[in-house]
């Protein structure tokens, strides 16, 4: 095993101490940015529920708004509800393998390449609906292609020999959108002067803004929430390309999830609009509605993901 095997190894098994311990210690912490909701009753007999983000339907600034699912989940089903953030998409993949959380919100392309394995081991528990009208009352989002508010490039075709930033190579939004983008363009043999890998689209979209990158492609939902709500950087880069639409990012569940516990949890979030608490809390996030979705919906990524094989691009430069 490898320095980073071993690394991705320790953290996961660190991380699966810490929801041990939280789920001893109500009131345990860590620095991963663990909440937890918890409503006792003598009738409860289900074990904690633990929910881990990486794609997201707001930005980081909103995380507040997962912890509030999590507290409504916890309340409507009466069970523990923990949730994790700050980890990476490999990092979640890892927990979802071994157990350590049951749902998690991931982009479409982490989804696929767990459901598509011999044994899949995730499956879809439902995805948000945006409230803007750019989203058409669906379950779909764009990858933004931004660059500074006061650049002078108008086109994606301007941005050759540019420093371009990504999140993550298993971004769909961040990394197989453009990277199809450009296969359509026959660009593949060099089209940025130089790639940089920022973590995550909040990185992606500060470096845009103070300079340090050139153009960025970013998930829209993500900019769209931080241009509300925190504009700090958000208000100094503007959209030049919009790509898609694609299926939007996902909140899947563990197929070790049983199947009475799987049918509870979609309820709460499919009826979370027609009920005043649930409503509020999808409206400070710009969401109308969770709604059922099915795998099929998810070959658009899969078919930019499959080009990509096909041509031999595999990697943006």
């Amino acid at each position: 095993m490898n320095i980073n095997g071993l690394f991705l190894l320790l953290h996961t098994q660190l991380l699966a101490l810490i929801l041990l311990l939280a789920s001893a210690f109500s009131e345990a912490s860590a620095s991963t940015a663990l909440h937890s909701s918890t409503q006792s009753s003598p009738a409860d007999s289900y074990q904690e529920l633990r929910i881990a983000m990486t794609a997201a339907f707001v930005s980081e600034s909103g995380i507040h708004v997962y912890e509030e699912i999590a507290d409504y989940l916890g309340k409507k089903l009466r069970r523990k509800v923990t949730f994790v953030t700050g980890l990476s998409y490999n990092t979640v993949n890892e927990m979802i393998d071994e157990n350590i959380i049951e749902l998690a919100f991931v982009c479409g392309l982490p989804y696929t390449m767990k459901h598509d394995l011999p044994n899949p081991v995730v499956r879809l528990l439902a995805a948000p609906v945006m409230q803007a009208p750019r989203y058409q009352d669906r379950p779909i989002y764009y990858s933004d292609v931004i660059v500074h508010k006061n650049s002078p490039f108008q086109r994606f075709e301007d941005l050759r020999d540019t420093v371009f930033v990504y999140n993550d190579e298993i971004s769909n939004s961040g990394y197989n959108m453009p990277r199809a983008y450009l296969i359509s363009l026959h660009e593949t043999r060099g089209f940025f002067s130089n790639l940089i890998r920022s973590g995550s689209h909040e990185e992606s979209i500060r470096m845009v803004a103070e300079g340090k990158a050139q153009a960025s492609a970013v998930d829209s939902l993500v900019l769209d929430y931080d241009r509300r709500h925190n504009p700090k950087f958000a208000g100094q880069v503007r959209i030049i390309k919009s790509l898609g639409p694609a299926a939007i990012p996902p909140l899947i569940a563990s197929t070790t999830l049983p199947e009475k516990e799987f049918q509870l949890i979609q309820d709460v979030l499919l009826g979370m609009a027609n009920d005043p608490k649930g409503k509020a809390i999808l409206n400070s996030a710009g969401v109308k509605r969770f709604q059922k979705v099915t795998d099929d919906f998810y070959d658009d990524i899969r078919a930019m993901r499959d080009l990509a094989k096909k041509t031999g691009f595999s990697q943006i430069r």
